[in-house]
Order: C-alpha cells, then sequence, then structure tokens
C-alpha cells in the first residue's frame, strides 16, 4: 500500500489492482480494476471539485458512500 498526497486535502491509496481517492478524511471515488467508481453522496463544493479534478471527465460509475466507506 502506497500513499500519495495529490493537493490540499486530497489523498490517494495505492494499492495492489485499486486507487482510493479521499477528499478531506473521506473516500469519495475510487479505480478499481481499471473502473472507476464515484460516490453517490453530496458533500461539500470543495469535495465536489476535487472529485472532478481526479476524474479528469471520467465517466466513473455511481456507486453508495458505504461502498467507499467498506474498502
Amino acid at each position: 500500500m502506497k500513499i500519495k498526497i495529490v493537493g490540499a486535502n486530497q489523498t490517494e491509496v495505492h494499492m495492489t489492482d485499486s486507487i482510493v481517492f479521499f477528499s478531506y478524511e473521506t473516500p469519495v471515488a475510487a479505480q478499481i480494476n481499471g473502473q472507476y467508481f464515484v460516490t453517490d453522496r453530496k458533500f461539500s463544493r470543495t469535495t465536489t471539485k476535487h472529485i472532478n479534478s481526479w476524474l479528469e471527465s471520467i465517466n466513473a460509475q455511481v456507486t453508495t458512500q458505504e461502498f467507499f466507506n467498506a474498502l
């Protein structure tokens, strides 16, 4: 496992087959086996900016926040 800070209050956790993206302390998006996922929960405007910046226009599958919390 490797932790990478990608911006102010933005962190990636790299694992063997996945990357989990955190905004502040909350997992909100992920790349798992090449497929992208994003939370269905609405957070702050800043977290939304973080997610959009990380995904860079990638069409991610919307998934429950519980999915990310369980990672």
